[in-house]
């Protein structure tokens, strides 16, 4: 069993920054491919973005040159780095174990100004 605690959500500005953190319980994250997912409001819950083991990434177009994933494996933690926001990036954010049903509470994220 693995638990998965996002945070660092919150309200920010258009053009501002977040940096959202998760945090993994056990032994085995650095092994796991880790993927970031969002859910806006009257909206389908969207990959964002994956990291695998070797810290290779891939993004959706929509957030390509703003969003940075990265890992930190002796912290169990991957961390989404959101630059530049816009007010369509508002929604849920949530992390989860790729290829898993494990999946975090998620976090809120509201560009507003």
């Amino acid at each position: 069993q693995v638990q998965l605690v996002e945070s660092g959500g919150g309200l920010v500005q258009p053009g501002g920054s977040l940096r959202l953190p998760c945090t993994a319980s056990g032994n085995m994250f650095r092994f796991n491919a880790m993927g970031w997912y969002r859910q806006g409001p009257g909206k389908q819950r969207e990959w964002v973005g994956t990291i695998n083991s070797a810290g290779s990434t891939d993004y959706v177009d929509s957030v390509k040159g703003r969003f940075t994933i990265s890992r930190d494996n002796a912290k169990n933690t991957v961390y989404l780095q959101m630059n530049s926001l816009k007010i369509e990036d508002t929604a849920v954010y949530y992390c989860r174990v790729l290829l898993s049903n494990f999946w975090g509470q998620g976090i809120q994220v509201t560009v507003s100004s």
